[in-house]
């Protein structure tokens, strides 16, 4: 029987335990002879990463036990932290940051690299087969005290533990260089400050002598305005690569004289923004044909008819990850997600349709508790289009009291050159199934709707992405869908600087969650000395340049605006967080004291930038759900009352 409660109130089968549990996507996928291998990250176990096989016969076994952490911190987001070579594991260990080899037949484990001085020292990342018996990597040295003081090579490690060898350094950042089949050259993507990987980059050739050293690089497509994402080499004179010189990332051919082919040409983004190194986007299928991801679909890119066809099969599997994707046996492997299902490892064969799961998410509640996103294409007042993905509650032990309607939690992602698709995710069904609506929202800045809709945020982060998750959540609220007086705003990261801004420049929502944030804008930069390197840039194009634009640092800068606080605010943060550090969210909660308005702050030791261990991904979202109870005035049965100050 159907119990009458008001909203927020249901009780659910869904834990924040489960939550902590299904938060675990196979990540770095890749196949190593005629099996499939990736990482996993374990919340249970602190958020170690392991490394797991699935062997051709069926079994999957961890191959990489603890203490081992197969996960590195190149521009503090990471990349492809493993390759198999012969009989060799070869990986990044977290604690150390070293790359170390594993004996597969004797479990013998050396490391290969120095040990660093400090923490920040030395780094490696996107590990990639060079000339026999080496490693080519990207290496991250530390050069002075501040967090941008640092320097990239490309360099050959050798697999026999001799010593390192520099190859180049054509650039500030470097992806790791692709050595040609007939070994005559060598491949890599370059970019510069104050350039961010979507906005420009370089795709650079050089030879490899008959020595294994590199001669003077020549760069053979990608500019100021065209960025280069993935590359491949097809031939011994030829290459495949992803850029988008008109407007949209398509599949090209890129010749040794720098002519370019469009493949396919379409309004269609196959590629993104490159977060993380060894990132992929196609896989060649043979024939002039090739898997591609796009727009998060599963699809193939016909050179013959120049067309790219979504696979049928996979129409379900909405969000492929760019970390994992190759073709194994007549199919594709991926990690992928779908509304009705978590990220989970899959092969989808090409030949006969047939859709198998090599490793499956968990197992998810009744469909009768899980809320399915609707697809939904806003206006704001400018008439700029805004997709979003509405997730209603549902439950199907409860209905609301006639004439009530649910309050919304608007979720922005984080990037903010980021994205977010039709999935089932078990955090947005934590609220879902207790009667809270969420909207997820592809504001301007978002991949995967072209170069002009990214640059729609170009100068004005902090107005476009406020401005359209108001939009949305207003015109939720004035259709009937949600309640208007209970509107609340969460995001991480730059979601969380959205949440800020938003709360202190509009007075649409209630209350906020902020996540990881980024508070001071002026600090979080490479004068301020509050981000990394990687990002100490990217203000310059959000923002503008400095110090020309000074003044509007600090006018968009959520911490010079606490004073117009809508509502109370939660937040969280990991102490380990070296993107977006504790820092700024101490000095802005130590601001609000006094000041009357209801807030509550929650630092995380052990955690970086995104929550990995169950405990703080169970604690976290419990003292949300509280907040979000004592805000809106309705009970939260079995969660800890979270403590507000004011």
């Amino acid at each position: 029987m159907v119990e009458i409660a008001p909203y927020g109130t249901w009780t659910s089968p869904l834990s924040a335990a489960d939550v902590a549990a299904s938060g675990v996507s196979a990540q770095w996928l890749a196949t190593v002879g005629d099996e499939v291998w990736w990482a996993e990250p374990r919340t249970g176990d602190g958020g170690r990463v392991t490394l797991v096989r699935a062997r051709a016969d069926g079994p999957i076994e961890d191959v990489l036990p603890a203490p081992w952490n197969a996960r590195n911190r190149v521009h503090e987001y990471g990349g492809r932290p493993w390759l198999v070579d012969g009989g060799v594991l070869v990986f990044t260990h977290w604690a150390d940051q070293r790359v170390h080899r594993r004996d597969l037949t004797t479990g013998e484990t050396t490391p290969l690299t120095p040990e660093p001085a400090s923490r920040h020292g030395i780094r490696y990342s996107d590990l990639r087969p060079g000339r026999p018996g080496e490693v080519w990597l990207v290496r991250e040295r530390s050069t002075g005290p501040r967090r941008v003081d640092i320097a990239r090579d490309l360099v050959a490690l050798p697999l026999d533990g001799g010593p390192e060898r520099v190859l180049s350094a054509s650039h500030h950042f470097l992806t790791a260089p692709q050595l040609s089949p007939d070994g005559a050259r060598a491949a890599w993507i370059g970019w510069n400050h104050p350039a961010m990987p979507w906005d420009g980059t370089e795709l650079c050739v050089a030879d490899v002598g008959e020595d294994g050293t590199f001669g003077p690089h020549r760069v053979l497509a990608g500019a100021a305005d065209v960025a280069v994402c993935q590359v491949e080499w097809e031939s011994a004179d030829s290459l495949l690569a992803l850029l988008d010189p008109d407007g949209w990332w398509n599949l090209h051919r890129v010749g040794l004289d720098g002519g370019l082919e469009n493949l396919a040409p379409a309004e269609q983004e196959i590629g993104g923004a490159m977060w993380k190194l060894g990132a992929r986007w196609f896989t060649p299928l043979g024939d002039g044909r090739f898997a591609v991801i796009a727009s998060g679909k599963l699809a193939v890119l016909d050179e013959a008819t120049r067309e790219v066809t979504p696979v049928a099969a996979a129409a379900d599997l909405t969000a492929w990850s760019t970390n994992g994707f190759a073709v194994h046996d007549g199919g594709v492997v991926g990690v992928a997600a779908g509304p009705d299902r978590e990220a989970a490892v899959v092969k989808v064969d090409l030949r006969d349709g047939t859709v198998t799961e090599l490793a499956s998410a968990p197992e998810p509640p009744s469909p009768d508790y899980l809320s399915r996103p609707v697809e939904r294409i806003f206006k704001t007042g400018d008439g700029d289009r805004v997709p979003a993905f509405v997730y209603l509650p549902a439950n199907a032990d409860f209905a609301a009291p006639d004439g009530e309607r649910p309050p919304l939690l608007v979720y922005p992602h984080g990037g903010p050159t980021g994205r977010d698709s039709a999935v089932l995710d078990f955090e947005i069904a934590y609220f879902t199934s207790r009667g809270i609506a969420v909207v997820t929202v592809n504001y301007g800045g978002s991949t995967g709707y072209g170069r002009a809709y990214r640059e729609r945020l170009r100068a004005q982060w902090g107005v476009v992405d406020v401005a359209d998750c108001v939009a949305v959540a207003e015109a939720l609220a004035a259709e009937g869908t949600v309640d208007g007086d209970r509107l609340a705003i969460r995001g991480g990261s730059a979601g969380g600087y959205t949440s800020a801004a938003s709360l202190t420049t509009t007075t649409t929502y209630r209350a906020g969650t902020v996540m990881y944030p980024i508070l001071d804008l002026y600090q979080w930069t490479g004068d301020g000395g509050e981000t990394h390197d990687f990002e100490s840039r990217y203000l310059d194009g959000l923002i503008g340049p400095l110090p020309e634009t000074e003044q509007r640092y600090r006018e968009r800068s959520p911490i010079h605006n606490a004073g117009t606080v809508a509502g109370p605010l939660l937040f969280l943060q990991g102490v380990e967080d070296e993107i977006c550090p504790p820092e700024q969210a101490d000095r802005f909660v130590a601001g609000l004291a006094g000041r009357g308005i209801d807030h509550a702050y929650l630092r995380f030791e052990g955690e970086q930038h995104g929550f990995r261990k169950a405990e703080t991904i169970v604690a976290a979202l419990e003292a949300e759900l509280s907040f979000y109870g004592q805000v809106f005035g309705f009970e939260t049965p079995g969660v800890p009352k979270l403590r507000l100050s004011r």
